[in-house]
């Protein structure tokens, strides 16, 4: 039976590792997904994606999927993990779509991880523990973001927030919500 884990928490706080850190004990070949675009003149940026990737097992296998992530978790298969990082840069490589393309594109993911073959884990970023962003597309960012990560959460078998170092197993210490309403 396909597992699906949801790992959120604000930046910098270890998601992206604890991820690595269950995908590694899968027992299964883990595909990382990475969802990031390479932006040759951001250099900040390139060190990001560096210490990602150097943090990686060799023996991973690396798909750079910025846009089309459906059709990836379609395609694999029982023996793999998925590891998906991460949904606030797919969010953001899509905030140009309009609300009813978004709602469909958001549909899809969501369809797609319900069938997948391959265990997933995936890693949303936690954006609304601050201050409300001054401009549009900030807020619709974090808007997106949040409902997709609520969505994914109400779905997932399992849901850790990393926070201040520590993984907390929010479905073993939390009651869920009733699901949001389209």
């Amino acid at each position: 039976m396909t597992k699906i884990i949801l790992v959120t928490g604000p930046a910098r706080s270890g998601k992206s590792e604890w991820a690595e850190t269950l995908a590694a004990g899968s027992g299964k070949q883990v595909i990382y997904v990475a969802t990031g675009r390479v932006d040759e003149t951001d250099l900040e940026w390139l060190r990001r994606l560096e210490q990602h990737r150097n943090r990686r097992r060799v023996d991973w296998t690396t798909l750079e999927v910025p846009i089309e992530l459906s059709p990836v978790v379609r395609a694999s298969k029982p023996s793999d993990c998925l590891l998906i990082d991460s949904l606030g840069t797919w969010a953001a490589n899509l905030l140009e779509q309009e609300a009813a393309v978004w709602a469909t594109t958001q549909q899809d993911l969501l369809a797609s991880l319900k069938s997948a073959a391959a265990d997933l884990i995936l890693v949303g970023e936690e954006t609304g523990w601050g201050v409300v962003p001054a401009y549009p597309a900030g807020r619709l960012f974090r808007d997106r973001l949040g409902t997709l990560v609520r969505h994914i959460g109400a779905i997932a078998d399992t849901v850790y927030l990393a926070t201040a170092g520590y993984a907390l197993d929010l479905s073993a210490l939390g009651t869920p919500l009733p699901p949001l309403k389209n």
